[in-house]
């Protein structure tokens, strides 16, 4: 149900039951909407720290300084954390260190400058995406808080900012690039949330030019509340999602769809997305075929003409192929064709983690057919037969944040540990001596998929007075 904008609109929320088959919930609204009423917001600095930024360093810190004198920090108002980047990332506190502003301060003007040749932007984007941006880390995005990466760039990245900058807008963080001296306004533009949020100054010296600027963007955030992505089985559902808009620091109530659903015995799934990402590297030649049956059988298993569930198949090798996405065909019989004539890809040497991150990145995107932020469950599942030459351990953790049961099967040749951190939990790593016995383990698969229901994901906060993950957007101007 949908419930436009109305004076009466939180009054009325606040009073309505909704009566369902396993329970009784009354919502009081104006309690979850207190929980975000105050302006608070965890802010991310990530600052240059290469060679290149050495004597604009001291500029550097004193803009960060400027900007957290400005903020109202505390456990429950703003929240910040630094950190700083050249080769690698080092993290100097965390959204959870610190609870006044003072201490943050005294910090910062303490900051020496790292130093180092090599600028991985890239590798840092991650970084803070998978170690900072996290509920551990003291970021409350999964209580609908805002969340903002402000970054300090001085030169043009060595590795690739796409698929990194790519993770922070799918995970609803509001990047603001700031660039100077030999920064690549191009890439800066990319890494930013929205082409207008990449501010330049020919040098670090010139950052208090852009301090009010930057102010603005900060203050005009909107946050709208979006579908958790579920993850598995059997407990009841009740889910949801909020409009929100915050302009300056005034809150005003948009709209509100409710979902509610039912406890595994009174509610089949209701569809799921499944992605096959395959080893078509040269060690998978000769067993390609088995590979390509397994899919089939699998792809028979599933209620595709029905619209229910999608499928996809990826191959990779040294790079990803998508061979279709998941809103490619809608008939099962147009996918078992397309199966059918899959010729095997080849190429060495084997790349699973970028796979991996190419699949989260392009293929569970509702361009790509994906319906994540529908609710319906998202699913992977990787056959490998060799060990990845680049590392899993990213990519495997920003699908699991996505909310993406990811299902891994590996031969003999493959590394066991590598399946198993891949895999969404260690029990979904399953061992085969080669494709060929794929088949021994298809019911094992087949029942697990089929066990995947909706549920809110373990972390998500699901008591009355509290949001699901945010993502934030940059917001209309008031009218």
């Amino acid at each position: 149900m949908v419930l436009e904008p109305s004076s009466q609109l939180c009054e009325t929320l606040s009073r309505e039951w909704w009566t369902h088959s396993v329970k009784v919930l009354l919502f009081d609204l104006s309690s979850c909407l207190s929980s975000v009423d105050a302006p608070k917001k965890d802010i991310v600095f990530l600052l240059d720290g290469s060679d290149a930024t050495r004597n604009g360093f001291p500029a550097m810190r004193d803009f960060v300084e400027r900007v957290v004198e400005k903020l109202n920090v505390g456990e429950n108002k703003d929240r910040v954390s630094v950190v700083q980047y050249s080769r690698e990332p080092e993290v100097h506190f965390y959204l959870n260190t610190y609870n006044t502003r003072a201490d943050i301060v005294d910090t910062v003007r303490g900051l020496r400058h790292r130093g180092g040749r090599t600028l991985n932007t890239g590798a840092a984007l991650q970084y803070v995406r998978d170690n900072v941006f996290t509920n551990s880390s003291g970021s409350r995005r999964l209580q609908g808080v805002p969340q903002m990466l402000i970054l300090l760039n001085g030169g043009r990245s060595y590795d690739n900012v796409d698929a990194p900058a790519s993770a922070l807008k799918q995970q609803g963080i509001v990047v603001i690039g700031i660039g100077a001296g030999r920064a690549d306004s191009a890439e800066m533009q990319k890494i930013s949330s929205d082409p207008t949020y990449a501010l330049s100054v020919s040098e670090l010296t010139d950052l208090p030019s852009v301090h009010e600027q930057l102010s603005s963007v900060m203050s005009t955030v909107l946050v709208r509340a979006t579908p958790i992505t579920p993850t598995v089985t059997g407990k009841n559902v009740t889910a949801f999602y909020f409009s929100l808009m915050v302009l300056g620091h005034k809150l005003k109530c948009v709209n509100v769809y409710f979902t509610s659903g039912h406890s595994h015995a009174e509610r089949q799934p209701t569809g799921r997305d499944v992605v096959f990402l395959l080893d078509g590297s040269d060690g998978t030649r000769t067993e390609f075929p088995a590979v390509r049956d397994f899919v089939q059988r699998m792809v028979d298993t599933l209620s595709v003409d029905d619209s229910r569930d999608r499928v996809a198949v990826v191959q990779y090798s040294r790079d990803a192929a998508v061979q279709f996405y998941l809103n490619t065909y809608t008939t099962k019989a147009e996918i078992l064709d397309t199966v059918r004539g899959l010729r095997h890809k080849g190429g060495r040497p084997l790349y699973t983690g970028a796979a991996l991150q190419y699949v989260r990145d392009n293929v569970f995107t509702a361009s790509a057919g994906s319906r994540r932020l529908e609710g319906v469950p998202q699913v992977l599942i990787l056959l490998s037969g060799a060990r990845s030459v680049d590392s899993v351990d990213a990519p495997a953790s920003a699908l699991k944040q996505l909310g993406v049961l990811t299902f891994a099967i590996g031969t003999r040749n493959a590394d066991k540990r590598e399946m198993q951190k891949i895999a969404h939990e260690p029990t979904h790593a399953v061992s085969v001596s080669e494709f060929n016995d794929l088949p021994n383990v298809q019911q094992q698969l087949q029942s697990s998929v089929e066990a995947v229901i909706v549920e809110v994901t373990p972390e998500t906060p699901t008591a009355p007075g509290t949001l699901p993950s945010a993502e934030v957007l940059q917001a209309p101007q008031p009218t």
